[in-house]
């Protein structure tokens, strides 16, 4: 965000400044009064468990330039020397913050969602655009009804083009993030069944993503996977043009692809050319995200020369295939999150990759299942079988990959409790040369157990 004063975020957020001098001016905008920067304005939010007005001292403390709250006891209760913005509800006036900051904003946006591969995706794009633009991106995976206003206003004036993704979990949550950013181009990675306990079925998550195409500016473009079931009927909602890439057809196809352990190489074709390319990364998956990048770089006027080489050099954010290597054994850190769809996906790269050495699969609990649950574990016990050597599952619930693995075929399968077990486990059976995928959601902090694995 520019610098600007209190007098237009009160204007902006419908705030009334309590005390302060209005001409004060703020550079960026954080919930989090742990991680406040000097000059930053404090929004204090609400939720199950806390109340960030609470912390409204704490983020002062910090050097917090003023503080916007929604509890009028606590603004009272701030020291005259410091300025407090009131409004009835905070995530109200963040919100209205956004959308009058998204207004002035000259920018054209990519707006991305999908069940699975949002953010590599959205790494991958703001690779290919920083190569001729200036980029503004989603931090982290700030995509939801808090974090893609949070996200609008980390842009600025100067930016030509913002990148962000939109997530949801639950129906009616699309629509109005879309209405926030208004985006000139749409990328949707796939429908999967991330999130299918409380959308139910795969039709309502194609309902739901779909609503981002339904947004997109008709001047501009809806990028979609060929291979994806519900990609026509994506299409059919959108206003604008619509641009397929994938594996068989498409505007955009890859082939030949092949891995080895510094990444993916594959041939890109497109207008009955073929361009050579390659991702830092493992996967078919990862390619279809890099497909997808390419075709939004070439809708807003970045050559397939500078986006093949923007994409060797791109580097998606942690926890996202993210290659380590310990005494001589590749380890795969897929830990950020789990679907049955990413499951299958990940262990088809782990088996993908060129070497001599064993395929080791450690896989933790996937959430957000509800009645899919005993399928989703299914089909990720089954993709074991298929693709792994040796399995290692952590945890009660991932127990369930573990029988599915045996009836598939699998012999060598261990079940641990902790992801220190995990590790004692590969201490004893991985050797150099092995390949080892590490994966699970969130909730199973699969992350951990490289901090039991010596470098």
């Amino acid at each position: 965000m520019d610098r600007i004063s209190l007098s237009q975020i009160a204007e902006m957020a419908g705030a009334r400044i309590l005390q302060g001098s209005p001409e004060m001016l703020v550079s960026s905008v954080s919930k989090d009064s742990r991680t406040i920067q000097h000059g930053d304005l404090y929004v204090a939010l609400r939720g199950e468990n806390f109340d960030g007005n609470a912390y409204a001292s704490d983020a002062l403390a910090r050097g917090a330039a003023a503080v916007l709250l929604d509890s009028a006891e606590t603004a009272h209760s701030i020291s005259s020397q410091h300025p407090v913005l009131l409004v009835e509800n905070g995530l109200a006036a963040l919100t209205r913050l956004a959308a009058a900051w998204r207004s002035k904003l000259k920018l054209k946006v990519v707006g991305i969602t999908g069940s699975s591969g949002k953010t590599s995706t959205k790494d991958f794009t703001a690779a290919v655009l920083g190569s001729r633009l200036k980029v503004v991106k989603t931090s982290g995976n700030l995509n939801n009804h808090i974090g893609v206003p949070l996200s609008i206003l980390a842009a600025s004036s100067e930016d030509e083009v913002a990148v962000w993704e939109v997530g949801m979990n639950h129906p009616g949550e699309i629509a109005p993030l879309a209405a926030l950013i208004k985006p000139d181009c749409v990328i949707i990675t796939n429908i999967g069944v991330a999130h299918i306990e409380h959308m139910k079925t795969r039709d309502a998550i194609a309902l739901e993503k779909g609503m981002l195409a339904e947004s997109v500016n008709p001047s501009g473009a809806v990028i979609l996977v060929s291979e994806d079931d519900k990609t026509d009927s994506i299409a059919e909602r959108s206003p604008a043009k619509v641009i397929r890439v994938g594996f068989t057809k498409g505007d955009l196809v890859a082939e030949s692809i092949e891995s080895d352990e510094k990444g993916t190489a594959f041939t890109i074709i497109h207008q009955g050319k073929k361009y050579d390319a390659s991702i830092p990364v493992h996967g078919s998956h990862m390619v279809q995200n890099a497909l997808l990048a390419i075709a939004a770089g070439l809708e807003l006027g970045i050559p397939l020369a500078s986006a093949i080489k923007a994409l060797s050099r791109a580097k998606p954010s942690g926890g996202r295939l993210e290659q380590k290597t310990r005494r001589g054994v590749l380890y795969l850190d897929d830990t950020y999150n789990a679907n049955p769809d990413s499951m299958e996906a990940a262990l088809h790269t782990l088996r993908q990759i060129n070497g001599q050495g064993r395929r080791i699969a450690v896989l933790g609990k996937m959430g957000e299942l509800g009645d899919y649950a005993a399928e989703g574990y299914q089909r990720t016990g089954t993709a074991a079988g298929k693709f792994a050597d040796i399995l290692i599952t952590v945890g009660k619930e991932a127990s369930a990959i573990a029988t599915s693995a045996r009836k598939a075929g699998l012999g060598r399968i261990h079940e641990v409790e902790e992801t220190s077990a995990a590790a004692r486990m590969l201490e004893q059976l991985a050797r150099p040369g092995d390949i080892v995928l590490v994966k699970g959601s969130r909730s199973a902090r699969m992350e951990t157990l490289f901090q039991h694995i010596p470098n």
